[in-house]
């Protein structure tokens, strides 16, 4: 008391200023900072007291789509709460003892080579190795696209704790196990056809295989990695491979396979057009020998038709027929020879 009579001021004018000063606090702390935006590729979650803010009821992930891609034995391992999340807009408010955390959900493209834990990694973060089945190492190039999903935002905001790295583990292993037990499927070819011919020459060789299949490869990721939105709250859009790389000791070898491959393929493209040219002529031989024949017994079946009508018009036509087509062959000879019967 004596103090404030001191600085001449008065317990009422310092109640009155305490009050002033926490009623600006207030109005500075809540009004003016309570209010967010959230943009167009972001999505929110409101923490409360240090406790995400869940949905009325409480539903987990077992329960909805967002377990479809989990296996049956990962089902119960990988359940989260769903959260309320914030869509874009605003503005919104916030009490002081809440905290919003902001995630974007734009799609994003990555490396597969890329390691978020360790940048030197994978040659770094351009090649991924890999080792085929027939015990080769390759190299693996290509881009992995991205988004995360709002179906299961705890699970990528509060549940895991470097959620690019799991997915890029989880994806890389994936990848791993299928290069290693990779097996074309045999083609649906003729025996004796260049095709079947082909397929012989490259059989066996794995990074051919792949290579060639790489469609059914990365068709295969994308199924595969269906399970990262219950696992980590990420949705891997697509998986796109575009370079399988042996050594280059392995390559030169492969180059030679290819090349011996190819000029056998000429060879016998070459010999089956040959052979079917030759099928060609001979089957229009045949139709031309068929014409000629068809040629020659024609004006035969003709004189018999005309012999067999002039042999119905009456008894001795035959006969008078006959006689004036000798006298008309003779008409024509310069000499005959004729036979006397005795």
């Amino acid at each position: 008391m004596g103090i404030l009579q001191a600085m001449g001021l008065e317990i009422a004018g310092l109640g009155v200023g305490l009050f002033a000063g926490a009623v600006g606090w207030f109005v500075v702390r809540c009004v003016l900072t309570g209010f967010f935006s959230v943009d167009q590729s972001e999505r929110a979650v409101k923490v409360r007291f240090g406790r995400a803010v869940r949905l009325a009821g409480e539903p987990t992930t077992k329960a909805g789509p967002v377990s479809e891609g989990l296996v049956r034995a990962d089902e119960d391992r990988y359940v989260y709460p769903q959260v309320e999340v914030i869509p874009p807009g605003g503005p919104y408010f916030k009490w002081p003892w809440e905290r919003v955390v902001k995630v974007s959900v734009a799609t994003q493209t990555l490396n597969m080579a890329y390691d978020p834990e360790s940048h030197d990694a994978n040659e770094g973060g351009t090649v991924l190795e890999a080792v085929t089945k027939d015990q080769l190492n390759t190299g693996l190039t290509g881009q992995l696209r991205y988004r995360v999903s709002e179906q299961n935002l705890y699970a990528y905001l509060f549940a895991v704790k470097n959620p690019i790295a799991h997915v890029m583990g989880y994806f890389i292993s994936i990848l791993r196990e299928r290069i290693a037990s990779f097996e074309a499927p045999p083609p649906p070819v003729v025996e004796g056809t260049v095709q079947a011919v082909e397929a012989t020459a490259v059989s066996g060789v794995s990074i051919n295989d792949l290579r060639k299949n790489m469609r059914d490869l990365n068709e295969h990721m994308d199924r595969e990695s269906r399970g990262s939105l219950s696992r980590y709250g990420i949705v891997l859009d697509a998986s796109l491979i575009t370079g399988i790389d042996p050594p280059p000791e392995v390559d030169s070898a492969l180059a030679a396979i290819n090349t011996a491959h190819n000029h056998v393929s000429s060879d016998i493209s070459l010999a089956q057009a040959a052979a079917d040219q030759k099928i060609v002529q001979s089957h229009r031989a045949v139709e031309l020998e068929t014409l000629k024949a068809q040629a020659e017994v024609e004006p035969l079946t003709a004189l018999s038709a005309q012999l067999t009508l002039l042999k119905q018009s009456g008894p001795g036509a035959l006969e008078a027929y006959l006689r004036n087509i000798r006298l008309g062959l003779f008409s024509k000879a310069s000499q005959v020879v004729m036979g006397v019967k005795r």
